[in-house]
């Protein structure tokens, strides 16, 4: 009984030490993680001649990255821009037609959000879209530079901005 007795309370010391070392180590870990180093003094240790702590070093502490993570892009807002690319480069539209264009129920029936992140992020030039349809009223329909202003701008015809207009007209000849 002596025998196992002993090897009871062996065993229930030997768990109170590995309890009390994970509390050292998860102490340490803390103070690793944080980059700042912990020097506690309990009343215990303050009495006593400790040895001091070491001295600082001249290495920075390591500098920490975090990447941030953009949200995803919904797969709608995707098409949306593959298609808003289309309009702009087959067509030549203006923005506001290629947002009518998107949203419309006769036409591509995307979210007013998708269509507005598809305008907002299409890589294209609205002076040049407003160039190019210029050119276009020109070569093929002979109308005159107030009427292409007019066609340009009117809420039904391209409905690009007075300044994509304006732009056009001023290069028109170029």
């Amino acid at each position: 009984m002596k025998k196992a007795a002993k090897i009871v309370i062996a065993t229930v010391g030997g768990l109170f030490t590995l309890i009390a070392l994970i509390g050292l180590l998860g102490s340490s870990m803390q103070t690793v993680q944080t980059g700042q180093a912990k020097h506690e003094t309990s009343p215990t240790t303050a009495t006593t001649n400790a040895t001091p702590p070491p001295p600082a070093t001249t290495t920075p502490p390591p500098v920490v990255t975090t990447t941030e993570t953009k949200p995803a892009v919904p797969i709608e807002h995707k098409s949306a821009l593959k298609q808003a690319e289309s309009y702009a480069n087959l067509m030549h539209m203006s923005k506001r037609g290629v947002y009518d264009q998107l949203t419309s129920e006769h036409g591509e029936k995307f979210s007013a959000a998708a269509a507005q992140y598809a305008v907002d992020n299409v890589k294209v030039d609205w002076n040049a879209q407003a160039l190019a349809s210029a050119k276009s009223y020109q070569n093929n329909m002979h109308m005159s530079p107030a009427a292409i202003h007019d066609q340009l701008t009117s809420e039904y015809g391209e409905k690009f901005t007075q300044a994509e207009a304006d732009y056009a007209l001023a290069h028109l000849d170029d």
